[in-house]
């Protein structure tokens, strides 16, 4: 017996159901015309992950289950096909619906099977959203017995021996599992642990895409009944996968093609990318538009934005104030002219004079300081949010982890705009790649993007005379692992300091993550790279008197 089992690792848009369901039915009959009798469509395939309130609304809901009915429909014409496919379910008396995967073939419903783990953690609301299931689900493709998981069911070993107990000889696992740094290894160690407890092989669908601030990877993949990998799609790009499965001696023996998985900084890089190019195209944005400001951060977006877009969809904006380096100017232009990009200047002198005029009645007798700097990030903000009201491009704020902590940022001023890309990336991790962008190519661009002075000099938000950023922060190595301790992993201050670090310096960055929370919460949304992202996992109030 072999069984050729196809998983439509696709990129869905939340709410396009007509959208969606026609996608899975194109998947469907590729699927069928390559004599796959099995297709797994990822975690809430149909509505798209996830969608948060939507799934509170019962006119959504009849939808989705409408959208049910025409895949049904649509596909029945394809003889010994099955489908799999994941969609919210109503729950007769209840007021949350079941994260469900249906099995359709012959275009009917043949059974379903509910989520059991609902997971309520990092960005998961999933108790808001769900009722969970109680019961495994198997079911047979040409003899061969199929228990069905829905992502957290594989995260815990319950379910999958609840299957197994059913008499299921394969695990099938839909998923919708929100990229960081590490997860597609850590994805398949996991399922390693549910492959040594059962003693059964997976195969696992995954999604692709970019969603708001999160991002699905793919990386589809199946393990055989010895944990090896025996079949991964690629990442960050939609994939029909195929794996032959087949019975010997007994036995089930898995084949397919498997792809390498990248490096981290490619996925890193490649995760950006993804994400950028679907916040613009799924929201319909023309393009997009940033301040270049000849710095590393600016630069770095830029080089995404490019890679995710093109040239022709990148406009920058040099807004130079009187404490603009020659440098800056020089740079900048150097990686406009690179990239091929839309490029203009506009001074802002004029009107910071014009503000300080205007306010020169009420500031009489006070030295500057801090509110002058902030008035030239805002003149730019202002500035940029214009050409985005008039021109339709939505702007990308270039912040990076470091500064979102610390709250060396300003509101109305560098914050402003509507995507966030490096948000999730402390400044060590800006420039760790921007010199691996400048060191490899992942889109075939033939360019190398990222002027090295950029890249070697200073950083400074250059807002006064002489600044650099380590006049207000400690170094960035040293800002960047406190971040990533207090904020990331949980660590207490007692422990960071009995990790070696100066406790001045803990004290310093942890009060300032502490204070700064009201900025954060009116800053753009942007792509999630890590464990812990400031955002769906950051959530404390912003009136706080506690300090650890």
């Amino acid at each position: 017996m072999t069984l050729s089992i196809c998983t439509a690792q696709l990129n869905f848009v939340v709410g396009d159901l007509p959208g969606n369901a026609q996608k899975i039915i194109v998947a469907a009959r590729a699927a069928h015309a390559a004599g796959a009798r099995l297709l797994l469509t990822p975690e809430l395939a149909l509505c798209g992950y996830s969608a948060e309130d939507l799934l509170l609304r019962p006119a959504f809901l009849a939808a989705c289950e409408a959208a049910v009915q025409t895949v049904a429909r649509e596909t029945a014409d394809l003889t010994g096909l099955v489908i799999v496919l994941g969609h919210p379910q109503r729950v007769a008396g209840a007021r949350l619906c079941h994260n469900a995967a249906s099995v359709l073939r012959h275009g009917v419903v043949e059974c379903s099977y509910a989520k059991q783990a609902l997971p309520n953690y990092h960005v998961f609301d999933e108790q808001r959203y769900f009722t969970p299931g109680q019961a495994p689900c198997v079911f047979e493709v040409e003899g061969l017995r199929i228990g069905l998981l829905v992502c957290e069911d594989a995260w815990q070993a319950g379910p999958a021996q609840q299957a197994a107990q059913a008499g299921a000889q394969l695990l099938a696992v839909i998923n919708a599992s929100p990229f960081h740094a590490d997860k597609p290894a850590q994805r398949e160690a996991v399922l390693r642990q549910r492959v040594q407890e059962t003693g059964l092989p997976v195969v696992y669908a995954h999604m692709v895409g970019g969603q708001d601030e999160l991002v699905f990877d793919g990386h589809s993949f199946a393990l055989g009944a010895d944990g090896a990998v025996a079949a991964r799609a690629p990442g960050f790009e939609e994939s029909l996968m195929s794996v032959q499965v087949t019975a010997q001696a007994g036995a089930l023996a898995l084949r397919g093609d498997v792809q390498p998985l990248a490096g981290a900084p490619e996925q890193l890089w490649r995760a950006l990318v993804l994400g950028v190019r679907d916040y613009v195209g799924k929201n319909g944005f023309p393009g997009v538009l940033l301040g270049l400001s000849g710095g590393i951060d600016s630069a770095l977006v830029l080089a995404i934005a490019v890679d995710a877009l093109g040239a022709s969809k990148v406009r920058t904006v040099m807004m130079p104030s009187p404490y603009t380096a020659d440098i800056s100017w020089i740079d900048a232009r150097d990686m406009a002219e690179r990239l091929h990009v839309a490029y203009e200047e506009i001074a802002i002198a004029p009107q910071f004079e014009a503000f300080k005029a205007a306010l020169a009645a009420d500031f009489a007798g006070r030295a500057e300081d801090t509110t002058e700097e902030n008035l030239q990030a805002r003149i730019r903000g202002t500035l940029l949010m214009a050409l985005s009201n008039k021109f339709g491009s939505v702007v990308l704020t270039t912040g990076n982890k470091s500064e979102m902590a610390t709250g060396y940022c300003t509101l109305y001023g560098d914050m402003a705009g509507g995507f966030a890309v490096i948000k999730d990336l402390v400044k060590t991790q800006v420039f760790a790649l921007a010199n691996w962008r400048n060191a490899n190519d992942p889109f075939g661009t033939g360019v190398n993007p990222i002027p090295e002075r950029i890249i070697t000099r200073p950083p400074s938000a250059e807002l006064r005379p002489d600044q650099k950023d380590q006049d207000s922060l400690p170094p960035y190595d040293v800002l960047d692992a406190i971040v990533e301790r207090y904020m990331e992993n949980d660590e207490s201050v007692n422990d960071i300091v009995a990790a070696g670090f100066d406790p001045a310096d803990v004290e310093r960055v942890t009060r300032l993550i502490q204070i700064n929370e009201h900025k954060r919460r009116q800053a753009p949304i942007g792509v999630r790279l890590t464990r812990r992202s400031f955002g769906k996992d950051w959530r404390y109030p912003i009136t706080n008197k506690f300090r650890a």
